[in-house]
């Protein structure tokens, strides 16, 4: 569930809040009635494992030599429309 807080309740409130964020919930802080900061919960990230992701990606041999001439113009002039 997500809440609005003014400044001044965050001010006031701010260990409560936490509290709240760290059971899942969105704080959204409001300044005369517009939004300009979120607290939100961190999950833990899953470890990475290494090597997992072998295969999915293949780079070719040529993957760095120059473009074509006609693919530089059209980035260098693109057509408009």
């Amino acid at each position: 569930m997500a809440i609005d807080v003014s400044v001044l309740e965050v001010a006031t409130q701010f260990t409560e809040l936490l509290n709240r964020v760290r059971k899942g919930e969105e704080v959204t802080i409001v300044d005369a009635g517009m939004p300009v900061a979120r607290l939100l919960p961190v999950f833990p990230k899953s470890p990475r494992i290494p090597g997992q992701d072998i295969g999915k990606v293949i780079i070719e041999s040529d993957f760095d030599h120059p473009l074509p001439e006609d693919i530089i113009n059209d980035f260098l002039n693109p057509a408009t429309g």
